[in-house]
């Protein structure tokens, strides 16, 4: 597998903090939701299966991990907010640290 893709001409990187943007319905009504997490895989084969999982720590402190298919006509937007300097191609390990052991490892400069 790979550790960066292209989305509509915006390079991820496994490590970088995203923005995603996507809707869903509530009976009738329709409305955005914003999950912002680090990109910790990259998976599927082809373009039409290809998904991103993506981490998050909520405000309690449990971990929170959203996989999110590239090709859904759910999704909105995918913004990077924070580029990282990591070059592993899976971030597992990230699941048994706290919030700032996490932010010391990817975003340190080199």
């Amino acid at each position: 597998m790979s550790n960066s893709i292209l989305f509509k001409k915006e390079p991820l990187h496994i490590g970088d903090t995203l923005s995603v943007t996507y809707t869903f319905k509530e009976g009738e009504k329709s409305r955005q939701q914003l999950f912002k997490g680090i990109l910790v895989k990259i998976g599927g084969a082809t373009d039409e299966t290809r998904m991103i999982t993506v981490r998050k720590i909520s405000k309690i402190g449990i971990g929170v991990e959203r996989i999110i298919p590239l090709m859904s006509p759910n999704l909105v937007e995918i913004k990077v907010a924070k580029k990282s300097s990591y070059s592993k191609a899976k971030l597992y390990f990230i699941r048994n640290l706290t919030e700032s052991e996490v932010k010391r490892k990817l975003y340190s400069t080199k």
